[in-house]
């Protein structure tokens, strides 16, 4: 009898060590990845890494440069009415068409963008979507104020805290069986920003929590660190202080690679 329950937990063990490496690695080459962010996000930089390295299906990256979480006052929702457009324009001006689409270049508006690009068939149901934003924001406001209160309407998006709640939780609520990441910032050559950075991801982190999405540390752990980064000038893996290179692009997409496969179910 002793034998018979010794060989029943070895059986066990191994068929569970088999269910586990099957849910660990999923067939991504069926799947289709969806993105947000900002200039560290835009076009095909970490994102396309990612999209190489586990064989996504499709890639939507709605990211633009100079992107923030918190909307501004005037911001248009998408397809709106008069809507002026997105920018990430940057450089100072007083042109008042072009200051409109960059008060549209936001997630909330990302994100409508994002859904209607799916609805009208350019792009199909993700399956895994992953935010990385928070360098530009400035308005941090307070987790716990953005979390008051069920629906996003109550929500006060002017803020980086009210602006994340309202992205994350919309595309949780459209795509129920997508599943969902957020990126903390990455260090930067700057001292003064690292120190922003941290408060954001405090942010970020208490949202993540509440809305039960897996938090990337994307500071702590990618491998681009302020101590070989120069303020505003090339270092290791950043260009400008701020931006990564090639190399930094494909390291930040190694390890967020890595967070999804081993954390996909």
């Amino acid at each position: 009898m002793k034998n018979f329950f010794v060989s029943l937990l070895i059986l066990l063990a191994g068929w569970g060590t088999a269910s586990q490496a099957q849910a660990v690695f999923p067939d991504f080459s069926k799947l289709n990845f969806g993105c947000d962010g900002n200039s560290i996000t835009a076009g095909e930089q970490w994102s396309k890494t990612v999209v190489d390295l586990l064989g996504f299906a499709t890639h939507h990256n709605v990211a633009v440069g100079s992107a923030t979480w918190a909307c501004h006052p005037d911001t248009q929702d998408y397809g709106s009415q008069g809507f002026a457009g997105i920018s990430g324009g940057w450089q100072p001006t007083e042109d008042k068409a072009e200051l409109q689409m960059r008060h549209n270049n936001v997630a909330k508006v990302h994100i409508q963008k994002f859904i209607a690009e799916v609805e009208n068939g350019t792009y199909p149901v993700p399956d895994v979507f992953v935010f990385s934003m928070g360098t530009n924001d400035r308005n941090l406001g307070s987790a716990a104020e953005a979390l008051k209160g069920k629906t996003l309407d109550e929500v006060d998006v002017t803020t980086m805290a009210g602006g994340a709640r309202w992205a994350i939780q919309t595309i949780l609520e459209k795509y129920p069986k997508c599943r969902v990441f957020v990126c903390t910032p990455i260090q930067t050559g700057s001292v003064e920003h690292n120190e922003q950075n941290m408060k954001k991801i405090a942010i970020l982190r208490e949202l993540c929590q509440a809305l039960s999405v897996q938090l990337i540390d994307c500071y702590g752990e990618s491998g681009i660190c302020e101590k070989f980064e120069e303020p505003s000038s090339r270092g290791r893996y950043l260009r400008d202080g701020l931006h990564p290179d090639v190399e930094g692009q494909v390291l930040m997409g190694r390890y967020i690679a890595k967070e999804i496969r081993n954390n996909f179910f």
